[in-house]
């Protein structure tokens, strides 16, 4: 099977120059003579969020219960799906871990946006961590140049097809879930909408990586059937799903 697909590649990844501590403001700590000799080194822990809170970008602490830190967590959790995806399609020499790492990169800017609530936000805050409306731009492109190998859908298809396209898939479900939990803040007035779009469009990318992950691995997709209905399909060598054996449903 002969696959043609133009490598796209994007603007450089560059992740905004933000705390090392992800999204929430660095906490500086006494200087003792203890930590003084050790200090060449960042440490991973603080020790301020042991009771619960943590701090938002702007300096505001708040329970870690609170919906930003879910929206936070589910961003988080979907960019460590997405580098799964990324080793996988990188033992098969996909071509396509360029869009990925540039997608991980702009999960982390969400991030920033997302810890940017504009009820306690600074104009040079929300300046900072505004999300374009081009990225959303770009994923779509990546669907149309994608989508034209492969072929067309006229029914479900079930997740699988391979390591690869199935841990997209599970990358897409995270994601679907990552637009449920920022979709609050959006319609509370504490974030603009353009990371929620790009949301959005991303599990449409994603999904079609996923099939595309499928071919080029020459794994079969599976399309939904109703129980009972024997009826199987297969890809041709044109790529257009055909029937290959149909039987009428039996009464049990």
């Amino acid at each position: 099977m002969a696959l043609s697909v133009r490598l796209l590649r994007s603007s450089p990844l560059l992740c905004r120059a933000l705390p090392i501590r992800s999204y929430s403001t660095p906490v500086e700590e006494p200087q003792t003579t203890k930590n003084r000799k050790s200090s060449k080194y960042p440490r991973i822990y603080t020790r301020t969020g042991d009771k619960g809170t943590s701090s938002l970008y702007t300096g505001e602490r708040r329970e870690k219960s609170d919906v930003i830190f879910e929206a936070l967590g589910t961003t988080d959790e979907l960019s460590s799906h997405i580098g799964l995806a990324y080793a996988y399609a990188a033992e098969n020499g996909h071509p396509y871990l360029d869009n990925l790492e540039r997608i991980q990169c702009l999960l982390q800017d969400i991030g920033s946006t997302i810890a940017t609530p504009k009820s306690s936000a600074r104009d040079t805050h929300l300046k900072k961590t505004e999300f374009n409306p081009e990225h959303t731009q770009e994923l779509e492109e990546w669907i149309d140049e994608y989508s034209k190998n492969l072929p067309p859908l006229k029914n479900f298809i079930l997740p699988g097809g391979g390591k690869t396209s199935a841990s997209l898939h599970i990358a897409r479900s995270v994601c679907r879930r990552s637009e449920r939990r920022v979709t609050p803040l959006v319609l509370e007035g504490q974030m603009e909408g353009e990371a929620l779009k790009y949301l959005n469009r991303l599990s449409d990318f994603l999904f079609t990586i996923a099939r595309f992950a499928a071919r080029l691995d020459k794994m079969q997709e599976t399309i939904y059937t109703q129980p009972g209905d024997e009826t199987k399909y297969e890809s041709g060598p044109d790529g257009v799903w055909k029937i290959k054996k149909k039987s009428k449903n039996k009464d049990v």
